[in-house]
């Protein structure tokens, strides 16, 4: 199946709180631990100035069940970190961002974004940057109503 749009967008550089969970379900360790902190921390999930982005890390590996997963949630200065929280500072970059519901699609839509990326100009960036998935609506408690963003690093 295609995807229905594609945009390109630039994120800032950011100031992030992060959070990382490791295990067979990282996601929901991770989550809780980003959920603690910005309740601590005022930030209100999902709003505005609230806009999560995760990723796997480490990745998964063959023959293993357990893998990382990192969080990252834009602060500004004034915002400080307490163990297992941190603080980082992270690049911006273009992505390519696409749009979607439900969690169960998640592989698919990541393998149609790859695919429209290896036919577009686009080229992979020269420094790191990472895939990041943006949960549009993190209060939501069916996984198959859960709005993605998939945003894919490239350069021209």
């Amino acid at each position: 199946m295609a995807l229905k749009e594609v945009r390109i967008v630039d994120l800032p550089p950011m100031r992030v709180a992060s959070s990382l969970g490791f295990g067979k379900q990282p996601e929901d360790q991770a989550w809780k631990q980003m959920q603690a902190f910005a309740a601590f921390a005022g930030i209100r999930l999902g709003e505005k100035g609230g806009q999560t982005y995760g990723f796997n890390n480490p990745d998964p590996t063959p023959g293993s069940e357990n893998y990382g997963y990192e969080i990252w949630l834009p602060v500004g200065p004034d915002i400080e970190a307490a163990p297992p929280i941190q603080i980082k500072q992270v690049p911006g970059g273009k992505y390519a961002v696409t749009h979607f519901t439900g969690l169960s699609n998640i592989g698919r839509v990541w393998k149609d974004l790859v695919a429209w990326f290896e036919d577009s100009p686009y080229v992979t960036p020269p420094h790191w940057s990472r895939c990041l998935e943006a949960l549009q609506n993190p209060l939501e408690t069916n996984p198959e109503k859960y709005v993605f963003d998939l945003y894919l690093p490239i350069a021209e």
